[in-house]
């Protein structure tokens, strides 16, 4: 009997919300949360604007003891996993500990403890340095602290495939569960990389946006005046079960998961390849893993960053998977409001396409004022649009030519009930 995977519960804290229903407001509406930098000093740097998360509370959900010991993107991850527990209603116990599985990606990791830890070496000693450093630096600490919070015995994994990592850790997720070997899955992306060397290293590779006049504009993926991407912090967490097992349990089901692909470009360490064609690839296995035909396909959450290549390069690649279907598709880019995540951007555009499913709503392009030639297709501009959307696609691409794919469709039983 076929395996079919579904989402039963969602947690996000992002730029734009501290809560999925924050969040979706936010995005709908077309809201900006992209602002000045007010973590520290930006001082020299060529950049001083990010998506910062913001009015979020930490102790809400980390001991105050504990906080001290945890970099912040293990903070966003505990937050975001508590809510998507909490909204699934999944008990974790002795009866399927073993069964519940914990991936969650990141790109970097603690990358503020380590400029923090560094300084205090660097100026203090050896001996001053706090024994949790390591702990909070490691990227697969956000899924073994969510594992250890929850209980969760089965996999546990992160990947750590740049900007990827979320879009990744959701797709070895669905096939965890698909081909047997657990029964659900805490997962997603996770990222807190605004920090002086996380901004000054974009800005050498000259990647971010300089708009610092105009932050709430300065993400314009799409557009003929793009100069760069800007950095944001969070993700998204998401429930994801075994069908038959969420449904015994009375279940809410936002969604199933239905396809994933992943390739590699092998071409250039940060630089897509024109056309696409390890995207294009990617978004065709994705689609062939669950026997759906492109024309099935409603609306495509688009990796955007608003960088030169990028945005030209992913349009050529929905062209070449979708034929004449790809002008009558919404594609929006929603890092127009949060900006990029990174690692944390495939947890949260997850979460955006499930509820484009569930709502009929497809959040939009903000600040598309002049499209780039070969920038053609419909990107929602300016205005959320209602839609019915019968399935949706997720893309994440990141540094060293790694190409992840996600399908989503709206939960039908056997019937065809929704």
């Amino acid at each position: 009997m076929e395996r079919r995977v579904v989402i039963t519960g969602m947690g996000t804290v992002n730029p734009v919300g501290n809560s999925v229903g924050e969040t979706w407001a936010a995005l709908c509406a077309g809201k900006s949360g992209i602002g000045p930098i007010t973590k520290f000093d930006t001082g020299p740097l060529a950049t001083k604007i990010a998506g910062e998360v913001k009015n979020f509370d930490p102790l809400r959900y980390v001991e105050k003891k504990e906080l001290r010991r945890l970099d912040d993107f293990i903070v966003y991850a505990l937050a975001c996993a508590d809510m998507a527990v909490q909204d699934s209603g999944l008990a974790i116990d002795a009866g399927n500990a073993e069964r519940v599985g914990t991936i969650v990606g990141s790109g970097i990791g603690g990358i503020k403890t380590i400029e923090k830890e560094h300084t205090v070496l660097e100026q203090s000693g050896p001996r001053r340095l706090s024994p949790f450093t390591i702990p909070a630096v490691l990227p697969n600490l956000a899924a073994g602290q969510i594992s250890i919070r929850y209980g969760a015995k089965g996999p546990i994994s992160c990947p750590v495939t740049a900007c990827a990592a979320g879009t990744s850790a959701i797709g070895m997720s669905f096939r965890l569960i698909k081909d047997g070997y657990a029964d659900a899955m805490i997962t997603g992306g996770i990222e807190a990389a605004i920090s002086p060397f996380g901004i000054a290293g974009f800005n050498a590779m000259r990647a971010l946006s300089t708009r610092n006049d105009e932050p709430e504009k300065a993400s314009r993926p799409f557009d003929r005046n793009r100069d760069g991407f800007v950095m944001g912090e969070g993700g998204g967490i998401l429930i994801l079960e075994e069908l038959c097992r969420a449904r015994r349990r009375g279940a809410r089901i936002y969604a199933e998961v239905c396809g994933y692909g992943c390739t590699a470009d092998a071409y250039h360490m940060a630089a897509p390849p024109p056309g696409h064609e390890g995207a294009a690839r990617s978004m065709e296995i994705a689609l062939q893993s669950c026997g759906m035909e492109p024309a099935a396909v409603g609306y495509i959450n688009a990796h955007g960053t608003a960088t030169l290549l990028n945005d030209v390069y992913e349009t050529q690649a929905v062209k070449r998977v979708f034929g004449e279907h790809s002008r009558r598709l919404a594609v929006s880019s929603t890092k127009s409001m949060t900006g990029h995540l990174l690692g944390g951007a495939g947890g949260l555009e997850a979460i955006v396409a499930v509820k484009v499913l569930c709502d009929g709503i497809v959040p939009p392009t903000i600040n598309l004022d002049d499209p780039d030639e070969g920038c053609d297709l419909d990107y929602v501009a300016h205005r959320a649009k209602k839609m019915t959307v019968e399935a949706a696609l997720s893309n994440t691409f990141g540094f060293g030519g790694v190409n992840a794919v996600l399908v989503f469709r709206k939960y039908r039983d056997h019937g065809g009930n929704a």
